[in-house]
Formats: structure tokens, C-alpha cells, sequence
């Protein structure tokens, strides 16, 4: 038996994840956990309450659970000699959510489904364990590059090429061979290559590489069938946004934009993730939005700053919230969302105003 699980991190995209697939794909058993730091904002909590309401259970993980510390964060950080965790040192994701996950799933095949947008360009957490296997419903390439990699490899062209002579209609199997059998090379890259046959068509490409997984020991391999194979769906933030909405689960109050004023300049400020309240990912305008925002958050991490390490390099949360640095810190952020409008404005005006025949054929090196 293949088990198939997400994680709900208490953010927007899983949540809309976990409501998509229960909404399209209502015949996948789907096991929810979340795992918990201890950390959280308020708002991360009462959205998984609210999740739970509408998906079922969602199995609480926690790691260092009999420790005498408040939180498990909190152990860690006992344990790591008050050493900060970085982008760089990342011991808190490590140790607090994917050591629990990987306790959770065991040894058993299974498939995490992971809420990474259309819109996104990353790649995502993949599990170094063999029985684990990512998949991406919101993305038009819903495998992991593992998987692509494999796939793909010239050391597999005839494979694919037989894999495409099954699946793919007899109209149209020329065309797409002269796309399978064209090498990698520098020039004609991994990406390059999937993308080709993306364009070509997604379901025929699915079901090809379903097909190749049944020769290896990934989870999807011991399938039957599959539903995601015939997904074409490409979403969003947008459409996440509208997924919350319409469920009744609403979207977090951390990630409504608030509006702030600075020299007569009006800016908007939010929090961009879910998460611990002090996460070193956020950007300046983020501690300032946790300071004016929830001060006693805000002073907790202050708390976290001893023995020289601070969460942002170079700076201390102190010197952070001095007027003059927050009045740089949201005239900077002003600046910014100023400069994302100009541009946005900029490609509706070429899209407005652009020839059909500027419109580049993605199929025209076949």
C-alpha cells in the first residue's frame, strides 16, 4: 500500500493544496499532518483548526516531546549552544519539522503532495529517502526533477522513446521523437528539453513517465493508476487566494496588507509566509511589521539575541527598530512595491499593444 500525505504548514499554499485535491480529487486518501514548533503565530493555528473542520484530521507532530524546555524550538536552540539558525544553517527546519515527517512516514512507500505554485520558480523540499516521492499538482511539471533527471537522461532515450510509441497518438509520434531522441547537451539542457514536451502535451508526457516509474521503485511506480496524470492545471496566487475564499477557510490576517504612512509616502506591509514568528526569510519590512504589529512577538525574539548572534546578519532587532532605521526600512519597502507596480504596468502595456507576430513559436527548433 502507497500512502499519500501533505503537509499543512499553517500558510497559504498547502492549505489551498489540501482543499484542491479534496475538492478534484476526491477519491485520493490523503493523510494531513502538521508539525509544530511551538513557535507559531496565533493565526497559523486557528486557520489549521479551521482546516480541520473541512478536511478531517490533521495529525499534530512535535519533535523533543518530555523535554523540560517551552517549545521544541526552544530545546534545540539549548542544544546548538544558542546558535541561531540561518539560511545558511537551517537547523531548525531540519530538526524540528523534517526529522518528524520522516518518523511520521516511516519506511513505508508514500507520496507527499507539496504546495508549490505555478507561479514559483523553486524546487522544493525532496526527501533524500528512497520511499518518499514529491509531487506538484499546482505546477504544470508535477514531478520532482529526481524524477526528471532520471527520466530524461540519454542514457534513456530508447526507453522513452518506446514508453512515447505506446502512449503518444500515431499523427502525432513523429513529431514529438524528434524532441525525445534529441540528446542533452549544454545547449539542449534538462529544463529545455522537459518544457519541449510539456508543450507538446502534458497528459501524454504524465502518463509516459508514469509508465517509466513502474521500472523503479518510486511510489508512484506501485500505483495502479493515477489520477494527477490528466492534470493540467497551472495555479497561481491568484487562484490561491480564491481557493481559501470560496472553502470558507478565508486567508490568514498575517497576509492582509496594512497600509503604513512615512514622509507623506504611503506603503503596505504584511507577512509574506507562514512559519515561526522570528524567521530569518523574512525581510526587514516584515520585523517591522512584527514590531508594530505584535510587540510581544516581537520582543520574544529580541530575547533569542545573546552571545554575539542576532537573526539578521550584521544587525540586532535593537538597532532594527530605531526610528531612523525603520524610516529607512518602509521608505525602502515604498520604493520597492513603487518600482513592482512600473513594472507590472510595463507588461500590460506590451501585451496591449504587442503583434501576434511577436508571438515566438516554443516548438520551432523540431
Amino acid at each position: 500500500m502507497v500512502r499519500q500525505v501533505l503537509g499543512i504548514s499553517g500558510g497559504k499554499d498547502s492549505a489551498a493544496l489540501a482543499i484542491y485535491l479534496k475538492n478534484k480529487y476526491s477519491d485520493l486518501r490523503v493523510e494531513y499532518y502538521n508539525t509544530d514548533t511551538g513557535c507559531e503565530l496565533e493565526e497559523t493555528e486557528q486557520l489549521i483548526n479551521r482546516l480541520e473542520s473541512v478536511l478531517g484530521k490533521i495529525s499534530r507532530l512535535k519533535a523533543a516531546q518530555g523535554s523540560p524546555e517551552p517549545t521544541p524550538f526552544h530545546h534545540f536552540l539549548k542544544s546548538s549552544g544558542g546558535y541561531l539558525p540561518s539560511p545558511q544553517a537551517r537547523w531548525c527546519t531540519q530538526k524540528l519539522k523534517l526529522v518528524e515527517f520522516e518518523k511520521f512516514v516511516g519506511d513505508e512507500p508514500t507520496i507527499s503532495y507539496v504546495g508549490i505554485r505555478g507561479d514559483e520558480e523553486r524546487e522544493g523540499y525532496v526527501s533524500t529517502k528512497p520511499n518518499i516521492q514529491a509531487i506538484f499538482p499546482f505546477r504544470r511539471n508535477i514531478w520532482s526533477m529526481d524524477v526528471i533527471n532520471k527520466v530524461l537522461n540519454n542514457d534513456n532515450i530508447q526507453i522513452l522513446t518506446d514508453l512515447y510509441e505506446i502512449i503518444c497518438d500515431a499523427k502525432e509520434l513523429s513529431k514529438v521523437l524528434g524532441i525525445v531522441q534529441k540528446p542533452l547537451t549544454k545547449e539542449f539542457y534538462y529544463s529545455k528539453k522537459l518544457n519541449a514536451l510539456l508543450d507538446f502535451d502534458v497528459k501524454v508526457f504524465n502518463k509516459v513517465v508514469f509508465l517509466f516509474l513502474k521500472t523503479t521503485d518510486y511510489p508512484v511506480g506501485k500505483l495502479d493508476d493515477f489520477p494527477l496524470l490528466d492534470n493540467e492545471d497551472v495555479l497561481d496566487i491568484k487562484d490561491i487566494y480564491q481557493i481559501l475564499e470560496n472553502s470558507g477557510v478565508g486567508i490568514p490576517a498575517y497576509y492582509k496588507e496594512i497600509e503604513f504612512e512615512i514622509d507623506g509616502k504611503k506603503g503596505k506591509y504584511s507577512r509574506s509566509r507562514s512559519g515561526c514568528y522570528f524567521c530569518f526569510f523574512q525581510q526587514k519590512i516584515e520585523w517591522i511589521w512584527l514590531y508594530e504589529q505584535h510587540l510581544d512577538l516581537f520582543r520574544k525574539s529580541m530575547e533569542f539575541e545573546k552571545g554575539g548572534f542576532t537573526w539578521n546578519q550584521g544587525e540586532t532587532l535593537a538597532d532594527l527598530i530605531k526610528p531612523d532605521r525603520i524610516r529607512q526600512i518602509k521608505l525602502d519597502a515604498i520604493k520597492k512595491q513603487e518600482q513592482k507596480v512600473r513594472k507590472e504596468s510595463s507588461v500590460l502595456l506590451v501585451d496591449m499593444f504587442a503583434d501576434d507576430n511577436d508571438v515566438l513559436c516554443v516548438n520551432c527548433f523540431i
